[in-house]
């Protein structure tokens, strides 16, 4: 999953996304209070800009030029960081975020997981966690980081509200028809 492959991806439609939020986006972050957030791996923008509307100071984060240009062609908040990384090296700062969402992200396994922990550890005090990704139970999953991963580092530090699989809609002959919803609480 390198650049060039995002970016063939990318530059292959004029629009690969429905332009909507997803939908465990929607379904557990609309009652916090805004803050800072996260996006990592935003793509075209949805959720960005669906936070940046409710309040949030959004860091938008996606390895291809093309996807964050499209995006901030649509930003009409003002509130969103466009910011282009490759999620496999970069590195957050530590506890200035109130909100880091990953939604199907293929985050590669690396050796002493640092890109994994980054992320962790971007997360404030207080603040919220959510991994979403395709429930791959049956499917090859590459070496990627899943929800077991994500939960096997969080420790006396969080509190797990949500960790299930959870059905989605998608088009016929879809293998992606189930999600893997984690959402947890960092308490100090």
């Amino acid at each position: 999953m390198t650049v060039g492959f995002w970016e063939q991806r990318y530059r292959s439609s004029d629009r690969l996304f429905s332009g909507e939020p997803n939908g465990a986006l929607v379904a557990e972050v609309a009652g916090l209070a805004p803050g800072q957030a996260l996006d990592v791996g935003c793509g075209e923008g949805a959720d960005a800009l669906w936070l940046a509307r409710r309040g949030w100071l959004v860091t938008a984060v996606d390895i291809s030029r093309t996807a964050l240009e499209r995006a901030a062609a649509a930003d009409d908040t003002g509130r969103v960081a466009w910011t282009r990384a490759d999620l496999a090296t970069a590195r957050w700062p530590a506890g200035a975020f109130d909100l880091v969402s990953v939604h199907y992200v293929p985050l590669p396994r690396a050796p002493g997981d640092g890109p994994l922990l980054s992320l962790l550890a971007a997360v404030a005090p207080g603040g919220t966690l959510l991994f979403v990704s395709h429930d791959l139970a049956g499917l090859d999953s590459g070496d990627y980081y899943r929800s077991a991963d994500v939960t096997a580092h969080l420790g006396g530090d969080w509190t797990i509200l949500v960790d299930e699989v959870r059905p989605r809609r998608t088009p016929e002959g879809s293998l992606h028809t189930r999600d893997t919803v984690l959402r947890a609480r960092r308490l100090r």
